[in-house]
């Protein structure tokens, strides 16, 4: 129990590494300017990077099941390493191609094997009913690390615009040797079927069988998605504003500061409003950012970005715990990893549009029509995911 126990600041650890992005402030402008894309290309890139891990998302969680969540972390931390050396290499759309591939992969061998293996350390103990705050902490470390990140990033990309790439290579690294000290939790298994039964069965058994499961992973994607496509207009829209390049690290770093102090906050600001606040807190503020976007002009017009990542930092922690509650031990991984391969095939579809749109009409539109898109979107699925809620008794 001792050991588990310490995989929990080795699980934080890992996520300030895995969000200690350097390129990230800057990433669009490097693609634009030193690659060439145009928007539509660089959403269609998005697009390719989420058919990755569409395709690798639910066969890595599985596989996390099977082999274990320290082998999995450990392959992810290879894969980063080769993706992130391969940008500083690259000159073309088919070299930032293969980096973005590989680098989906990673994040898909990563994508429920950490939530997953922080609630086994946790399953049995006193502190299990308590997940949600320690999701939030681990959340916060990863913004933490990804404003750290993104503090100099600027000033490093206008010095030399392979140093930010170069950093993240020694990054992941670290992250490499992390994942050895951590412990593999004792987990009941299921061989009773064949793997492909076994996969129908958790995909039947999140989207069919459990209602208040689906109810959740639902309104986590649409709300997941409202704070996704802005990470990839604001930097366009900022320098469209008139923001200097050197503010961009700082901004960035403000934007990843607040979601993780909003992750923190989280369990608490639940707890004091109940669901039924928590989630009207999150829509509001989902609706704010893209109104102030869409109609604010100016310099500061960022600011309403943080609007978005303030409720990207609530909503994880909130809406994770509500599903971990309704998955089994032996496919926890595998069943978390369908809402993110849902969540990036809903991007895959939509963000070559959104970007078309905004190469079209301006990142400015862009956002006001994505904030009708969720004006009508986001009602709904609130109302189903409460009424299960209500049904529950929590």
């Amino acid at each position: 129990m001792t050991s588990l126990r310490r995989n929990v600041p080795l699980l934080y650890a890992f996520s300030f590494l895995q969000m200690t992005l350097f390129p990230m402030a800057v990433i669009t402008l490097f693609w634009k300017d030193h690659i060439g894309l145009s928007l539509s290309q660089i959403l269609l890139l998005q697009s390719i990077f989420a058919v990755a891990m569409v395709v690798m998302e639910y066969p890595s969680g599985y596989i996390s099941d099977r082999v274990g969540y320290r082998t999995a972390l450990t392959f992810a931390s290879f894969l980063g390493i080769v993706g992130w050396g391969f940008y500083t290499v690259a000159t073309s759309f088919h070299d930032v191609l293969i980096a973005e591939i590989l680098l989906g992969i990673s994040t898909s061998f990563i994508s429920g094997t950490d939530s997953a293996l922080l609630y086994e350390s946790l399953k049995g103990t006193e502190e299990e009913p308590a997940y949600a705050r320690f999701e939030g902490r681990s959340t916060g470390f990863g913004q933490t690390g990804e404003a750290a990140g993104a503090l100099f990033a600027g000033v490093l990309y206008a010095h030399y615009p392979l140093l930010p790439f170069i950093l993240q290579v020694g990054v992941w690294v670290l992250a490499l040797l992390l994942t050895r000290g951590l412990t593999e939790p004792q987990r009941e298994r299921n061989h009773q079927i064949s793997h492909l039964q076994e996969a129908l069965a958790s995909a039947r058994y999140v989207f069919i069988e459990n209602r208040r499961l689906r109810a959740a992973i639902l309104l986590s994607i649409a709300l997941g998605l409202s704070s996704f496509y802005p990470v990839w207009l604001i930097q366009p829209y900022m320098r469209d504003a008139g923001v200097p390049l050197a503010s961009f690290g700082p901004i960035w770093a403000g934007a990843n500061l607040t979601v993780a102090i909003c992750a923190f906050l989280s369990h608490r600001v639940r707890a004091f409003l109940g669901d039924r606040g928590m989630v009207l807190l999150l829509v509001l503020l989902v609706w704010g950012g893209f109104l102030g976007l869409g109609l604010a002009a100016g310099v500061w017009g960022f600011l309403f970005y943080y609007l978005l990542t303030a409720m990207r930092g609530m909503k994880g922690p909130f809406l994770l715990h509500a599903a971990q509650a309704e998955i089994p031990s032996v496919n926890r991984a595998g069943m978390l990893s369908l809402q993110s391969l849902c969540f990036r095939l809903l991007f895959a579809l939509t963000g070559p549009l959104v970007g078309k749109y905004a190469d079209a009409r301006g990142v400015g539109e862009t956002f006001r029509l994505l904030g009708i898109a969720f004006v009508l979107i986001l009602p709904p699925l609130v109302y189903l995911f409460l009424k299960q809620r209500r049904v529950a008794g929590r």
